[in-house]
This record gives C-alpha cells, sequence and structure tokens, in this order.
C-alpha cells in the first residue's frame, strides 16, 4: 500500500508540476505498477479496454462530426445576428449556448469554436472580450453538468456504478442539478464579472471585426519594421532558394511575399530569387538595415507598398497553440515550421505579451498566440490542422472555407438517435456513442483521417494510465484506508459532511490535476465511503461528478480556462477572483438539492 501512496504523489506531482506530459506520466504510472508485480500485465493494462475509455473516444467522434458539418458554426453565426450589442443579453446568450453545446460535444471544441466568435462580438458591441470570455469558459464547465456524456466524469461515476454492481446513471440523471447550478451561475456571473473581471481591452487588441493587415503589424509592434526591399544583379542571393538565402538566421528578418512581373507571390522556401524581385520583409530596425546594406537592396517603405493586391494573395492570421499540439515543448526552429506549412512566424504572443526576445529559439506552450504570414491557401491549410492550431483571428479572405454543411442533417440525425438508445436504455451507453461514431464517418459526416485525428490522445492515455492505480488502491487496500480516514474524520457529522469533505476534497483536486484523473481515484473512495457509512451511493458519486467539473479557480484547472486566458488578457488572480466563489456557490446547491434528488 505504501508504494502506491508514493507512486500516486509522485504522479500528482508530476501532474503539478507540468514539467512532463500527462500521457507520458500515466504509461510511467502502468510501467511502474508492472515491475513492481503489485498488479498483473491485464490488470495494468485494463484501462485501455474500459468501457468510459471507449466511450470517451466515441464521443470525440461524434463531437468532430458535429464540427466538421458546420452545426457548432451555424450556432454561433445565429447568435451573432440576434445577440445585438446589449451586453447582458450577450453574456447570457453566449452562457446558455455555449452550455448547451457542452453538454453534448467536448467542452474545449465548444470554447474553441465561440473564441473568434466572441471577440468579433465585443468588438461589435464595444465590449471589453474579458467581459465575455471567462463566462464561456465557465459555461463550458457548467455545461457538461447537464448530461451523461457532458462531461468524463460523469460517465467514471456512472461506470463506477456498474462496477458495483447497481444502475448506472441515465443520460439526464444529471439534469435537474445540472440545470439549477447553470442558473444560479449565469446570475452569478452576470453580476459578479463587473467587479471581479479586468474591463479593459488589453494592450495591443485591436478592433478584431475590421482587422487589417496594417491592424495586425500594430498589435505586434511590427509597425515601421517592415519593408519592401528590391533585388538586383549585385546582390548575392540572387538565383538562392527562401532556404539556402537563411535571411532568417543570418539577419533575423522574415519574408512574406515576393512581387515578381506584377504579381504577388508566397515566400515558399523552395522559391528561388531572381533580380527585380521585390521583397515584402519583417524585421527588426537594425535588422533590416544590416539586411539592405549587405545585400545591395533597394529599400522602399511598406507604406507605399499596394496592400490591395498583398490581400488578395497574401495575408496574416492569428492562431493559438491548443492542448492537444503535437508541437508543444519544441521551438520553431526545431519544427521547422516555414518549410512544413509554408508560413512565417512574425510575432508570438505568451499569457497576452508580446514575446520580445528571439522567439523562434523558444519552446512553444499551450496558450501561445502565433502572428502567421504567408499564402491564403496555407493559412485555410492550417486551420484544417484542427489538433495543433486554433484560428483567432481569420482575415476575411477566409472566412467563408465552408464546412460539409451538406452532411449536417446526417450528423443531427446521429446525434438524436444516440441520444434516444441512451435516454431509454435501450442499448448500453458504450453501444450507442460507438454506433454513433460508425455512423459519422460511414454517413460521410466526416473522414476516416478526421475520426482519428479528433481522438484525444493524451486524454485517453491518461484515463487508461489511472484507472490501473485505482485498481492498485483498492487491490492493496489503500481505498479502504482513505475511505475509513474520511468517515473516522467526518462520520461523526453525518453523511451530509463526508458530502462536503468530498466535494472540498475532488475540487481543490481539479484545480491542478484532470478533473478525469481525479474523479478516476476518488470515485472507489466514495463508494467504500458511503458503504461504510450504510448510505446510498448515488448521491455520493454524484457529489463527486458535480466537484470535478468545478474547475473555475486557475487557468491550468481546465483548457478551456488555458485557451480564454491570452485572448481575455487575464491574470492567475482573475481565476481565482471569479472561481473560488462560484466553487462555493455549486457547493452549497449540490449539499442541498442532490439529497433531495438522490436520497442518502
Amino acid at each position: 500500500m505504501l508504494f502506491v501512496f508514493v507512486l500516486l504523489f509522485v504522479v500528482v506531482s508530476l501532474f503539478v508540476s507540468d514539467k512532463v506530459r500527462l500521457d507520458v506520466v500515466a504509461v510511467g504510472a502502468i510501467l511502474a505498477l508492472l515491475l513492481s508485480g503489485l498488479l498483473t500485465p491485464t490488470e495494468a493494462l485494463s484501462g485501455f479496454g474500459d468501457p468510459v475509455l471507449l466511450l470517451i473516444a466515441g464521443l470525440f467522434i461524434v463531437g468532430e462530426g458535429l464540427f466538421k458539418t458546420g452545426i457548432a458554426f451555424a450556432v454561433g453565426d445565429w447568435l451573432m445576428r440576434v445577440a445585438g450589442t446589449n451586453e447582458l443579453k450577450l453574456t447570457v446568450m453566449l452562457m446558455l449556448v455555449v452550455a448547451g453545446l457542452s453538454a453534448f460535444m467536448s467542452s474545449t471544441g465548444a470554447v474553441a469554436i465561440f473564441i473568434p466568435i466572441v471577440l468579433s462580438l465585443a468588438a461589435k458591441a464595444d465590449i471589453a472580450p474579458s467581459q465575455l470570455l471567462m463566462p464561456i469558459s465557465i459555461a463550458a464547465l457548467l455545461g457538461g453538468m447537464l448530461t451523461l456524456i457532458g462531461t468524463p466524469p460523469n460517465l467514471i461515476v456512472s461506470t463506477q456504478l456498474e462496477r458495483e454492481g447497481l444502475e448506472p446513471f441515465s443520460f439526464f440523471s444529471f439534469a435537474p442539478i445540472g440545470l439549477v447550478i447553470l442558473i444560479v451561475g449565469i446570475v452569478y456571473v452576470v453580476i459578479a464579472k463587473k467587479y471581479l473581471l479586468p474591463n479593459k481591452v488589453s494592450k495591443g487588441k485591436t478592433n478584431r471585426k475590421k482587422q487589417t493587415l496594417k491592424d495586425m503589424v500594430v498589435a505586434y509592434n511590427l509597425e515601421g519594421e517592415m519593408l519592401r526591399l528590391k533585388l538586383d544583379n549585385s546582390s548575392s542571393i540572387i538565383n538562392q532558394t527562401i532556404e539556402e538565402a537563411k535571411l532568417l538566421s543570418r539577419y533575423n528578418t522574415m519574408v512574406i511575399g515576393i512581387e515578381r512581373d506584377n504579381l504577388l507571390i508566397p515566400a515558399l522556401s523552395n522559391t528561388k530569387l531572381k533580380s527585380g524581385d521585390s521583397l515584402l520583409v519583417a524585421g527588426s530596425e537594425t535588422a533590416l538595415s544590416s539586411l539592405y546594406t549587405n545585400e545591395k537592396l533597394k529599400k522602399i517603405s511598406i507604406a507605399d507598398y499596394e496592400v490591395k493586391r498583398i490581400k488578395k494573395e497574401v495575408g496574416l492570421a492569428e492562431v493559438m497553440m491548443t492542448p492537444d499540439s503535437s508541437l508543444i515543448g519544441n521551438s520553431l526552429i526545431d519544427l521547422n515550421f516555414r518549410h512544413h506549412h509554408n508560413l512565417t512566424v512574425l510575432g508570438v504572443k505568451r499569457m497576452g505579451k508580446l514575446l520580445k526576445e528571439d522567439f523562434s529559439s523558444l519552446a512553444l506552450e499551450f496558450g501561445d498566440t502565433l502572428l502567421v504570414a504567408g499564402a491564403w491557401k496555407n493559412i485555410a491549410l492550417l486551420q484544417e490542422v484542427s489538433d495543433d492550431f486554433l484560428i483567432l483571428d481569420l482575415p476575411k479572405e477566409l472566412e467563408e472555407i465552408a464546412p460539409n454543411t451538406k452532411k449536417a442533417p446526417y450528423a443531427l440525425g446521429i446525434l438524436g438517435v444516440m441520444l434516444l438508445l441512451m435516454t431509454f436504455n435501450i442499448v448500453p451507453s458504450v453501444t450507442a456513442v460507438l454506433l454513433a461514431a460508425l455512423a459519422m464517418v460511414v454517413t460521410g459526416a466526416l473522414s476516416m483521417n478526421d475520426a482519428y485525428r479528433s481522438l484525444n490522445a493524451q486524454s485517453l492515455v491518461l484515463i487508461a494510465g489511472m484507472l490501473p492505480i485505482a485498481i492498485a488502491l483498492d487491490k492493496t487496500g489503500g481505498v479502504t484506508f482513505i475511505a475509513n480516514a474520511l468517515v473516522e474524520g467526518l462520520g461523526d457529522y453525518g453523511p451530509f459532511a463526508l458530502m462536503a469533505g468530498l466535494f472540498v476534497l475532488t475540487s481543490i483536486f481539479s484545480q491542478f490535476i484532470s478533473n478525469t484523473a481525479t474523479t478516476v481515484l476518488v470515485a472507489p473512495i466514495a463508494v467504500a465511503a458511503a458503504s461504510a457509512l450504510d448510505v446510498s451511493v448515488y448521491p455520493i458519486l454524484m457529489t463527486v461528478a458535480i466537484a470535478a467539473s468545478t474547475a473555475f479557480a486557475t487557468p491550468v484547472a481546465s483548457p478551456v480556462n488555458t485557451l480564454v486566458l491570452g485572448p481575455g488578457g487575464y491574470k492567475f488572480i482573475d481565476y481565482v477572483k471569479m472561481g473560488v466563489p462560484l466553487q462555493v456557490i455549486v457547493m452549497i446547491i449540490t449539499l442541498f438539492a442532490v439529497p433531495v434528488l438522490f436520497p442518502l
């Protein structure tokens, strides 16, 4: 038992430190349990075949189908048309819509879709984005409390009931308490945000609805640092490709586009430079001076450039690193970003602040915002890599990239059938979800490649790694030990005290480590504690599930919190001020409402 507790401490410490990927920690935990001999290979690897893992994997695919067919975007477009500029109406409608989407698809996906929508709405209504972005991240977490599939903790506690030989929660078991919490949460946010959230546009932000090349240049402090340079036969870089010229490494300047024969062409890695070409370049004043002096280039101010022609061929877009991006931890140089994407990174913002140093050699982090430049077609391709990038500010030329809208009726029908199958228990939940996932592919709502790409491998491996730790805790008596400690400490005060203790324990852990991992660990402890007090396990597990979704108080508590951090210009303390009171409110509602709906 001591070994398992030490392993659990190490795992949680690594989660909190964020120095090692979560899935790597999970695999390490599996190996530790295997090498220690505490678990057999079958037990240690059982998480990969667990129904909850398959359920969540299937839901990733179903959610991607809703995304690819444009259903989620259509909801956003409708909201932009009807919301107007009233801040109260905007806040309430945004929270209701995002919560509704999060009840049936990934909360991270819902927030990712709505960040650019919110930025446009904020600009149109002259509202600080910070007043709307955290509310939608809170709404996404509250929306997860509405249905069985809204968030992984709900599925985990329901599966725990099945393991105990009990009837699992139904699809809408969470809805009554979830609706109460959502309504109260919206009222709280509407009142509190004016006092607890920053109410000014972050430094460097511009009107995103009308953002142009010049606007983006200003936002990234590049104004006055972009030039048009003309090549002649005396230049040493004539007949070299962009890659061979190495202007980035030699002069720390970046070529955005090339004017040739009155046409503007993208600056690809293999584009060969010719005499008479005009380069659109960006860099510091000193770097640009060295470039045109050493290479004998003629300087022409960017203000004299034909901006309309630029916009037809090349452009700029802001992109953010997503939670699951495979690029995190690598530098732009390591990734050979320009070669792979044929795009130039002009600037990087971290935590809402522009990085002044040489960002090309810095390791990228989740939440970093990149200003990229290049051909529209390459920017469009970048948007397709949904597991690596979120387009924050897409220029108007690309706003009409159409999703697979012809398949939207199929996706809606598949979702409806899945909900019916789960609501009336016609087939097990995992069967209904897998059928829906298969139907999304068979009907063409999304391709197999899209289906595979939608799978959040890190989350799935995390679950598969944490389940064996829970098994080891149970097998070595650790679950019983913790449950007895809870009962001895709180049992004299009754089951309400146990519920409160479990809520606080789960909620605190969920601020620093994955709420999925937290629920996997706490659920069996909650069952054992309920058994020791001889009370129903249903209200106890419902309490754990709700507490796991109260990840409001830190920017790292949930991916949705981190997504809005940079665009909203928030600080750590903003999450604490806004989140902790809401956690207390949700706990009070839970302690009073859950025993009414699920008697002890």
